[in-house]
Parts: C-alpha cells; sequence; structure tokens
C-alpha cells in the first residue's frame, strides 16, 4: 500500500472511477487484474474489494444493449442490400462480439463503483423480539 488508507476518503466521481477501470475509493489503484478478474484490493488505498458484487447486472445491460444492435445492424444490412446467409454471417458474429464484449468490463466496473458510492449491500432482516 503506498497511501494510508486512514486519511480522508477522497470524493471520486463512481462515473470516472467506473469507465476508467480503477479504484471506486481512491480513484487510482486498478479494479481488474484480468479481463474481468477482480484484484484482491487496490494497489493504492489498500481497499478490500471483496464487497464488490456486480452478479448478472452488467451481462443483462450488454445482452440488451448488444442484442438491439446486432439485430438492427443485420437487419439493416439485409433490408439494404439482401445478400446471401454466409453475409449475414461475416457481419453479424463481428458485431454480436463488438458490441457484447467491449462494453462488459465498462459496465461490470461502472456498477462496481455505483454500489461503492452508495454503499449498497445484501439486505438483512433484523430479528427485533
Amino acid at each position: 500500500m503506498k497511501k494510508s488508507a486512514a486519511r480522508k476518503e477522497p470524493s471520486v466521481s463512481p462515473f470516472k472511477a467506473g469507465l476508467t477501470c480503477s479504484c471506486p475509493r481512491c480513484g487510482e489503484g486498478k479494479l481488474f487484474s484480468g479481463y474481468l478478474t477482480l484484484c484482491p484490493r487496490c494497489t493504492e488505498c489498500g481497499l478490500d474489494y471483496s464487497f464488490a458484487d456486480s452478479g448478472d447486472g452488467p451481462a443483462v445491460f450488454v445482452i440488451l444493449a448488444g442484442g438491439l444492435i446486432a439485430v438492427l445492424s443485420v437487419l439493416a444490412v439485409e433490408l439494404i442490400w439482401r445478400p446471401p446467409y454466409w453475409v449475414h454471417a461475416a457481419v453479424g458474429i463481428p458485431v454480436v462480439l463488438v458490441s457484447t464484449l467491449l462494453p462488459l468490463r465498462f459496465l461490470k466496473s461502472l456498477l462496481i463503483a455505483l454500489q461503492f458510492h452508495h454503499k449498497a449491500a445484501e439486505a438483512r432482516l433484523d430479528k427485533r423480539k
């Protein structure tokens, strides 16, 4: 750890931290050790990333947006040029891959940053008697 975790936490925009895939607390350390694998903790401020659980949220948003982009592009190619099926495959497969794999990492990072910013956690039932 390079910086003290006891210092006052800076206010980092969750959108900036999310879109730069950086630590949601300090905005400087990296969030991922692989494409979608989280680091255990921030290398700069020491924030433990065990709280981070984006679940299926990023995948759902990517499926909806990427599916819309892919369907509209394949439909446009069909309506404009009426190509053979192999052209649809040649256009559709790269469009699906690009429109789903590129934003997935940024959306996961954004959802984790928003989760940290809003202090979101699992729901707990308080059993008082």
